[in-house]
């Protein structure tokens, strides 16, 4: 029985994020979610007690899963080059592994009337951000890095990215290009990260 709870919290999760991709948070309806997991209407409102407490927990756990990726990196023994390298890279691939939801989830989270929903996500993007900062100020201090806007830094690498997913047109000036395709997903993905990685390189570790 406890399985089948877990399996059922799990179905709800999985419905809603696939659905929110297709239609959008205000085109979906917990009654859809309801009838793409299979479970009831009370099961939803008994785990998440709304939509928006299903979205809620979806972004969650999507922060908690880049979360635990960035502590590993950090406890790594590896330069901080290196270090910098993995985020980039951990953080092309989780986007880029669902381009449809980063770009529902950042439309979402940028409309004026869901600052509540971003209200009750920001902690755990907070810590993320700070994970990542750890980073950069670790290598500030050891004299990998040079001193420099941490937070631009990071909102350089979350900025292009998503710029990318939400107008991959921008960079790949091709009819053809299909961002769902595994193969030119690779392709911007690949060149992305090269980018990045280059760019900030020599932006941290050019002496002024």
């Amino acid at each position: 029985m406890k399985v089948e709870k877990i399996d059922k919290r799990q179905a709800i999760l999985d419905a809603a994020e696939k659905l929110f991709c297709e239609t959008g948070y205000e085109g979906t309806s917990t009654r859809q979610i309801s009838k793409e997991s299979g479970a009831n209407m009370a099961m939803i409102n008994y785990y998440f007690g709304s939509k928006e407490g299903v979205f809620v927990e979806i972004m969650n756990n999507r922060m908690a899963a880049f979360g635990s990726q960035l502590k590993i990196i950090n406890e790594d023994r590896i330069s901080a080059v290196e270090k910098l390298h993995r985020v980039i890279e951990g953080y092309a691939t989780r986007i880029l592994s669902n381009p449809s939801f980063h770009k529902m989830m950042h439309r979402e989270l940028s409309l004026s009337q869901r600052p509540e929903m971003y209200n009750k996500i920001k902690d755990a993007m907070s810590q993320n951000m700070q994970l990542f900062e750890k980073i950069l100020i670790d290598g500030q201090k050891d004299g990998s890095f040079r001193e420099a806007d941490n937070r631009m830094v990071i909102a350089t690498i979350m900025g292009t990215l998503t710029n990318i997913v939400i107008a991959p047109t921008k960079v790949i000036p091709d009819s053809d290009f299909d961002l769902n395709l595994p193969k030119d997903k690779k392709m911007i993905k690949d060149r992305a990260v090269a980018h990045l990685q280059d760019l900030l390189t020599v932006y941290l570790t050019t002496k002024k």
